[in-house]
C-alpha cells in the first residue's frame, strides 16, 4: 500500500503549520516512526516557510505584484505540497510560482553519498554560515537523504526531498 496526496495552498504563514499537521497525521496513521516523521515534517516547514517568503512574483520594491484587483496575481498566491508515501521510502516535493533559485548553481556531496549515490543533493552555493537567509535550505539538507533543489522554466522553484522510512510495530504499510 501506498499514500499519495497534493495540497495547494496560499502563501500565508498559517499554511505552514497546515501542510506540518498533515505530513504528521498521515505518517502517524501509516505507523512512521516518530523521530523520522519528526525530521521530514521540519524539513518541510523550511520548504513552506520558503514558498511563503520567496514564491510569488515581487516588483522591483520587493511589493507583490497587483494583478488589477487589489490583488496578488492567482499563479504568484499559492504553492503546492505533495507528499508521496511508498513502502520505504517518502518523497516531498514544494514548488511554488516565484523567481527560483539563482542560475548558478554548485554540486555539493551529499552525507550519505556512499549509500545513495544514484540521488545527489543540488546545493546554493556555500554561504555564510552567521547569516540569517539560507538556512532552512541546509536544515532541509541534513534531515532528508535526498535533496534536489530546481526551477521550472517561468513557473517557479521546486524543492524535492525524500527520507528512506522506518516503521513502528504493526505499521500500515510495512515494506
Amino acid at each position: 500500500m501506498s499514500i499519495w496526496w497534493s495540497l495547494h495552498l496560499r502563501r500565508e504563514a498559517a499554511s505552514v503549520p497546515l501542510a506540518r499537521r498533515f505530513l504528521l497525521g498521515t505518517m502517524e496513521t501509516a505507523g512512521v516512526d516518530p523521530d523520522i516523521s519528526f525530521d521530514l515534517s521540519v524539513a518541510l516547514s523550511e520548504a513552506c516557510a520558503n514558498a511563503v517568503e520567496h514564491g510569488g512574483r515581487r516588483t522591483g520594491r520587493g511589493e507583490l505584484e497587483d494583478s488589477g484587483y487589489g490583488r496578488p496575481p492567482a499563479d504568484s498566491g499559492q504553492y503546492r505540497v505533495t507528499a508521496y508515501l511508498d513502502g520505504e521510502k517518502c518523497r516531498i516535493e514544494v514548488s511554488d510560482s516565484g523567481p527560483g533559485f539563482p542560475a548558478r548553481r554548485a554540486l555539493r556531496p551529499a552525507a550519505h553519498s556512499e549509500q545513495h549515490a544514484q540521488y545527489p543533493r543540488h546545493a546554493q552555493p556555500p554561504r555564510d554560515t552567521e547569516a540569517e537567509s539560507g538556512r532552512g535550505l541546509d536544515l532541509i539538507q541534513q534531515l532528508s537523504d535526498h535533496v534536489q533543489f530546481g526551477n521550472r522554466p517561468g513557473h517557479g522553484a521546486v524543492v524535492r526531498f525524500d527520507k528512506v522510512l522506518k516503521w513502528r510495530e504493526g505499521a500500515l504499510l510495512t515494506v
